[in-house]
Formats: structure tokens, C-alpha cells, sequence
């Protein structure tokens, strides 16, 4: 079994390669040096995967990278694949996201970007358009911006329902389409505001990262800035499953890929205070959809552990058991091959890691 971790860091794309079940890692890069890299995805679709880059240079803008060689080689098209019409007047800042679509779906991918946008591709990945009926609800004059900026960080398609997409923002929350991305409905009922007057809006809370169930389609799981909730009906309602974790403040929700209610988290102390409560690193899981959360450390730095985990920077393989990843923004990496029960170094003293993904390759 080989497989493959594609670390995107502030400072270029590092890609670590297992072939001996995740016990030790080659690790490569940076590919595109001194370009951030906020987002990559590992397309399993086509017969060889195809890696795909969200990279960002301060002199040549933001653009999508693609690689059909796991790496080797990498092509980007002449023009820039992602790009905001001359009518709307806005300018791209990067890429925060990119999603392949579902298996029925096999040319399309999305990417979510900062300003807060959403575009599709139907040629893999190559070309993007600008989904409308999202950049033109009433609601996007008054989307706010977290603090890493305006952005949508989260695209799950649906995996049956081709009609069927969840976005979130920071700040704006979850807004869901029902028919293909023609209207959006805002999606945050039991999602707490609490930084703004009603604590309880319709729309601008700070969601940080959504992670879908792999058995059960709504039911989804999100780290909110300051929440960790639980929608069980694809994002009509959400209940708080905060309860066991030592802080209800994090970014990263990670979903397994094919066991129902389980999920992991990296709690962080506070907004104000964005290290690991108690300096301790820890991973927690749930295997029973939030209802109660265990503490995963062996193999982990010991106090005190000062990083913070971004909220695309922990991830799960496919493999069986599923691996788990995640990266600081101390440049460490870190892997489990036993889905969290132990742990150990891929690698250190990388740039800050902004984003992490992982497959069988």
C-alpha cells in the first residue's frame, strides 16, 4: 500500500510518501517555493489520481496547480482557471478550497476562494466558472470576514444528491443549494454568534470547518468559532456536541471515511488565546457522533505545546485502519496509521502548515 500526504505550507507544496503501511515517510518540495498553499486535493476519480494545488504568489496572483503524476510534473493553464468576471468588479485573493465533486460527476471539482465565492469546473479541475446564484444572494453585501479574511473554506457535494451542495464561510456560515446552485438557503439554526449583537442571526456566524458523515449524508459535524455542533438533518438544525471537550474553540472536523460518527477534533483554548488548552497536545475523537469525546496523546509532544492546527491542516486517509493526519503551524506533521490511537512525526521545521490531504495512491 502506498500512500500519499500532500502538505501545503505558507511557503510552497511538500508532498511525504509511505509505501510500508505509514511507518515511514519520504517527504519531497517544496514544489512551487515561496508560493502559499491553502488548499490541495487528491482527485481519486481518474484511473491515476490527480493532485490539485491552490497555490498563491505575491507576484504572479493566485492559480491552480495540477499534477497527473503524483507530483512529478505540474501544468497550470495560460490563463488564470480561477477568475471573477469583469462585471463584478473583484478580484481574486486565493484559493481557500478545492473539492473534487461526486463519483457520478467525474470532471467536476469545485473551488471556494477568498473573496467569498464559489466556482465549478466540468474539465477536472483546468477551468472554473462562477457559480451566480451564490455571488448574487441578497445576503453577500453584509458576509463579514474572520480573521485569516472573507472566504468560503468548506465545499461538500453531495455524494448522490447532484443537486445538493453545502458551502461555509468565514464569517457568513452555512448556506446549502437544493437545485444545483440556481438559489442558496442560509443553514445556521442553533449556530451561536455570540461577537454579534443577536447572538442567534439567520447568517454571519464564523463557521470554521464542516465535515461530512460518510454513512450518512445529513448528518454533518462543524467547529464553529466557538461551537462544536451536530446537524442531523443536512443542515437544517444544529445541536452543540461541545460537551467533553476541554474548549469549544478549534478549527479543524475531520469525518472518517467510512465508519458512521466518527469524527476527530484539535480543540484550541480560546480566540484570544489560539494554543491547545492546558499547552498539551491532543487530538480528541468521538465514535459516537459527539455524544462523548476521548483524548488521543500517545506518540504526541509533551507539554508544553504552544501551535495551533488550522482548520484544513488535519485530514484522513482511505486506507484501512484510516490514517490521520494533521500539521502546526510550527511546520510539524504529525500521523496515525491506527486511526489516532498512537502517533508519530512525518515531519519538522516545515513553513507553517496551512492544509493537509492524504489517499492510497
Amino acid at each position: 500500500m502506498t500512500v500519499l500526504l500532500a502538505i501545503g505550507t505558507g511557503k510552497g507544496l511538500y508532498l511525504a510518501r509511505s509505501e510500508d503501511d505509514r511507518r515511514s515517510w519520504r517527504v519531497s518540495g517544496p514544489h512551487y517555493p515561496m508560493n502559499a498553499v491553502y488548499a490541495v486535493a487528491i482527485d481519486q476519480r481518474p484511473a491515476t489520481p490527480r493532485l490539485l494545488a491552490g497555490v498563491t504568489s505575491s507576484h504572479y496572483g493566485p492559480s491552480v496547480a495540477t499534477s497527473d503524476d503524483l507530483g512529478e510534473s505540474w501544468q497550470e493553464p495560460e490563463q488564470a482557471p480561477v477568475a471573477f468576471p469583469a462585471d463584478t468588479e473583484v478580484t481574486l485573493e486565493r484559493v481557500w478550497q478545492i473539492a473534487p465533486g461526486p463519483a457520478a460527476q467525474p470532471q467536476r471539482v469545485y473551488a471556494g476562494t477568498q473573496p467569498s465565492a464559489l466556482f465549478v469546473s466540468d474539465d477536472g479541475g483546468v477551468s472554473y466558472q462562477l457559480v451566480r446564484g451564490l455571488w448574487d444572494h441578497p445576503h453577500r453585501p453584509d458576509w463579514g470576514a474572520g480573521f485569516g479574511g472573507q472566504a468560503i473554506h468548506t465545499v461538500l457535494p453531495h455524494p448522490t444528491d447532484l443537486a445538493t451542495t453545502l458551502v461555509a464561510m468565514s464569517a457568513g456560515g452555512v448556506y446549502r443549494t437544493g437545485d444545483g446552485g440556481a438559489s442558496w438557503n442560509a443553514s445556521n439554526t442553533g449556530i451561536k454568534a455570540y461577537f454579534l449583537p443577536d447572538p442567534w442571526p439567520e447568517f454571519g456566524q464564523c463557521v470554521h470547518k464542516v465535515a461530512r458523515d460518510p454513512e450518512d449524508p445529513a448528518r454533518l459535524y462543524a467547529q464553529n468559532h466557538h461551537g462544536v455542533y451536530r446537524s442531523d438533518d443536512g443542515g437544517g438544525s444544529w445541536t452543540s456536541i461541545a460537551d467533553g471537550l476541554p474548549s469549544d474553540f478549534g478549527f479543524a472536523m475531520v469525518a472518517h471515511p467510512r465508519r458512521t460518527g466518527v469524527i476527530w477534533n484539535f480543540p484550541l483554548t480560546a480566540d484570544g488565546e489560539r494554543f491547545p488548552p492546558d499547552q498539551r497536545c491532543r487530538v480528541f475523537r468521538s465514535a459516537d457522533a459527539g455524544a462523548t469525546w476521548e483524548a488521543l496523546t500517545d506518540g504526541l509532544p509533551a507539554e508544553p505545546f504552544y501551535p495551533s492546527v488550522l482548520r484544513d491542516a488535519m485530514c484522513a486517509d482511505d486506507a484501512e485502519p484510516a490514517g490521520v493526519y494533521f500539521g502546526t503551524r510550527s511546520g510539524e506533521v504529525f500521523a496515525s496509521r491506527d486511526e489516532g490511537e498512537s502517533w508519530a512525526p512525518v515531519a519538522a521545521h516545515l513553513p507553517d502548515v496551512l492544509c493537509v490531504r492524504a489517499a492510497q495512491v
